[in-house]
């Protein structure tokens, strides 16, 4: 039995279990009109029921899942014979994939003999026993946790108390998950970065001029070391996120201010969704639109006006990135304009202020926190971009400030480094996680900011 059917059925006998434990609550009351006798609402005790029906079913079935593949592949080692059981780690995990590819109808490295078919059968019969089994325990438990509910509901029983409970330790689980997954990705992106920096000194990463992270497989290649100094790309990406902030900040504020304040509705009801329209357009295509609009006109106008333009540069990209941010502005902008209080306002006009006085002197310092957060959000979103910069703004890791030459970006770099089939123990593969935990400094620093921000000016206007 497949997982997703089995999970339907758990579904199904749930919502049974629902309304089997609120039809008993109402039963031993002697009905609806006698409901003001239960110490909770009926339906708490129906779900108290479900609860029982579905976590401990969905908790089995977690663990089941989890070790299946390794105690399946444990017993298709087992049958094998001795001179394969023999090989090395390496050989043996090849083969095992040969197994499972087989077994999946996929393609395998090698020639299929009737061992290693024998042992495919094996395993796909060993997952339909296993799937089986699964199938029968788990519709088992969700029986018997909703039998053992349903007899424990009386009058007295405190259920809203206990589904509450529950509700507040799966909450618990869930931020637990959330800070567990984040802290597993920084220790990841952390002990890769150290080995990297084992390799390469940590001054000369941060504070290196040339970036040329080639290295050779063999020795007797030429260019067997490379440069990682990275510079160049904090400079690109600075460069880049600058002009998009440029674009992006100004148009967007105003289109915010424009839409919450100067707006009539009719125009606001056309124009909010024509803005997040550009919100989903997917990255890909601005970056088409970068190189095959943006980045020739960019070059034409420069040499129109004597100005020497690369065919990929900072300015295209920047500007098509800052295109792209404006919705994230606006949006955020136009939401911290509205939730400012209206006797704010409206405590301005009648001092005599103007429309302007009112926008620039009592709601745009009140909306401030809003909008300082969204504009550290719209430059992490810029520091993150990687599509447009590849298409419009090249790979070349050049160091200049100059915005019609070729630059390249962090995250752009991270990308090119683990193309392909890479070994991650040379420092070219190690090189994109010490990218990383920069990146990750750099957005924990905006973030840093922006609450320091949005705490000092909330408490001024709360």
């Amino acid at each position: 039995m497949q997982n997703t059917t089995l999970i339907l059925l758990l579904a199904g006998m749930a919502a049974a279990a629902f309304y089997l434990g609120r039809s008993r609550s109402l039963a031993l009351v002697g009905g609806v009109s006698n409901s003001a006798m239960l110490h909770s609402l009926p339906g708490y005790y129906g779900y108290f029921t479900a609860v029982w029906c579905l976590l401990p079913a969905l908790a089995v079935m977690l663990v089941w899942v989890l070790a299946e593949p390794r105690v399946v592949i444990a017993l298709v080692v087992d049958g094998l014979a001795e001179s394969q059981k023999n090989l090395s780690a390496g050989e043996l995990n090849l083969l095992v994939n040969n197994i499972r590819n087989l077994a999946a109808g996929d393609a395998v490295s090698g020639s299929v003999d009737a061992s290693l078919q024998a042992a495919a059968d094996r395993y796909n019969a060993l997952v339909g026993v296993s799937r089986w089994m699964l199938a029968g325990l788990v519709l088992g438990i969700a029986t018997l946790g909703a039998l053992s509910a349903w007899r424990r509901i009386r009058p007295d029983l405190r259920a809203r108390n206990r589904v509450e409970r529950v509700i507040e330790y799966l909450l618990i689980a869930a931020s637990s998950i959330a800070i567990l997954t984040t802290i597993g990705i920084v220790l990841s992106v952390l002990f890769e970065a150290l080995r990297f920096f084992q390799k390469v000194p940590f001054t000369e990463f941060l504070f290196g001029l040339n970036w040329s992270p080639q290295t050779a497989i063999r020795a007797d290649q030429v260019g067997s070391s490379g440069s990682f100094g990275a510079v160049p790309l904090f400079a690109g990406t600075l460069l880049i996120t600058v002009i998009a902030m440029c674009v992006a900040v100004p148009v967007g504020l105003m289109t915010a201010i424009y839409l919450a304040e100067y707006s009539s509705n009719r125009v606001r009801a056309i124009a909010k969704p024509l803005l997040e329209i550009l919100a989903g357009i997917p990255t890909v295509v601005y970056g088409f639109f970068a190189a095959l609009t943006v980045a020739p006109w960019v070059r034409r106008t420069g040499e129109a006006l004597g100005i020497e333009v690369a065919s990929e540069s900072a300015l295209a990209a920047g500007l098509v990135m800052g295109i792209m941010i404006i919705p994230l502005v606006s949006s955020l902008s136009d939401d911290a304009i509205h939730a400012v209080p209206s006797s704010m306002r409206d405590g301005a006009l009648g001092l005599g202020s103007t429309r302007s006085e009112t926008m620039t002197r009592v709601i745009l310092p009140a909306a401030l926190p809003g909008i300082v957060g969204g504009i550290l959000l719209a430059v992490s979103r810029a520091i993150g971009e990687t599509m447009i910069v590849v298409m419009a703004a090249g790979l070349a890791a050049n160091l200049t400030a100059n915005p019609f030459e070729a630059v390249t970006t962090v995250t752009v770099q991270i990308v090119t480094l683990l193309v392909g089939d890479q070994e991650f123990d040379s420092a070219k593969t190690l090189a994109a996680f010490a990218l990383g935990l920069v990146l990750f400094v750099m957005t924990l620093c905006l973030n840093v900011v922006g609450l320091s921000v949005v705490r000092k000016y909330r408490e001024q206007y709360e």
